[in-house]
């Protein structure tokens, strides 16, 4: 599991000053890219390996409600790979600990000819979840 910090801009934000329910994806997104950066393996490399990991679903929870100013921690882990699968999950807290969302992303592996396909064992090794 990795932990990245990010701060809510005002940009995030309805005008109620909630950010908006769809920027949560975009916090997840956050996670999932320093989460491949962390093991060694930026999404960029991915691409310059001919495959692509489109997110096939999406799944958010929404607990508590973040808002403009927040510092916040996304916490992201792989909790499969398999196949042509990749399934990463997320959980966002705030400065204080408490969970404000949690979900997850499926990816389908999409090999150099835009068919799905199994990745590489060098990229399933680096993306393996790791042990509890």
């Amino acid at each position: 599991m990795i932990r990245v910090p990010c701060r809510v801009i005002y940009g995030d934000t309805d005008t109620m000053g909630v950010v908006y329910y769809a920027n949560y994806l975009r916090f997840f997104e956050v996670g999932r890219n320093e989460y491949m950066r962390a093991r060694g393996l930026p999404y960029r490399e991915v691409e310059a390996r001919g495959f692509a990991l489109p997110v096939t679903e999406a799944r958010c929870r929404y607990l508590k409600p973040a808002r403009y100013d927040d510092l916040l921690a996304v916490e992201t882990r792989v909790t499969r790979v398999k196949g042509a699968r990749v399934v990463f999950s997320y959980a966002l807290r705030n400065e204080a600990g408490d969970l404000l969302a949690d979900g997850h992303t499926e990816h389908a592996a999409l090999g150099p000819t835009g068919r799905p396909g199994r990745l590489p064992a060098e990229i399933v090794e680096i993306l393996a979840p790791e042990e509890a």
